[in-house]
């Protein structure tokens, strides 16, 4: 078997931990500690993200990714969505920037150069906050889900006070997406707490449909 190869790391922002990313063949992974973050051959859930989203907006939306990853969420947004629609891409780690130019450019295909695609390293909660009224979806895959693993900070997002900004920042109709590693019911709850018309998906890690099940929140304002 190939091993694994450690091209680089990187100190996430709030200094409680290091992402290392890893090669072996053609294969990515992206690790903090014991726990793979991502890995270039388990992309079906998170390109779920976006076609669960897509097939639930008309028209040309303006669309928001808080987290680059490996890029599954944007590429699988970019092939469903028309010419006119517009992405932002929010990144809190410039590392993962760098990834994605660098060893992962083959991934990444012409996905960041798409002339769609804005892409912002920043915190993506300050995005959100700073965008009253104008995005017509939210899909946010910053973390594991809405317990906090990679940085503590992203736990505001899920909050309830960080879901009614992420409220205001969505146009009437708009989604808020949130993909999760697994289910958390207290979660479900405080989305429809907030105010949103909450749908609970199922979705495999591999595309062919195999691998762990993780879980999408489809969250619309009236």
């Amino acid at each position: 078997m190939i091993p694994w190869t450690l091209l680089d790391t990187a100190e996430l922002p709030d200094g409680s931990g290091t992402l290392r990313l890893k090669q072996r063949g053609g294969e990515f992974s992206i690790m903090l500690g014991a726990n793979e973050l991502m890995n270039s051959r388990l992309s079906g859930s998170e390109e779920a993200l976006a076609t669960l989203v897509c097939e639930r907006l008309g028209g040309a939306p303006r669309m928001l990714i808080g987290g680059l990853g490996m890029g599954f969420t944007l590429r699988a947004a970019l092939a469903k969505l028309p010419a006119e629609a517009s992405v932002t891409v929010s990144e809190l780690i410039p590392a993962v920037v760098a990834w994605a130019r660098g060893p992962m450019a083959e991934i990444f295909a012409s996905s960041l150069d798409d002339p769609r695609v804005t892409l912002q390293v920043a915190d993506v909660a300050a995005v959100i906050a700073q965008g009253k009224g104008r995005y017509d979806a939210i899909l946010l895959d910053v973390d594991n889900g809405p317990e906090g693993l990679t940085v503590a900070g992203n736990d505001r997002l899920y909050a309830a006070g960080g879901l009614q900004v992420a409220k205001a920042a969505l146009r009437p109709g708009g989604i808020l997406a949130v993909w999760s590693s697994g289910p958390d019911h207290g979660f479900t709850r405080r989305l429809r707490s907030a105010g949103f018309a909450t749908e609970e998906v199922t979705a495999r890690a591999r595309r062919t449909g195999g691998g762990a099940r993780h879980v999408i929140w489809l969250a619309k304002r009236s």
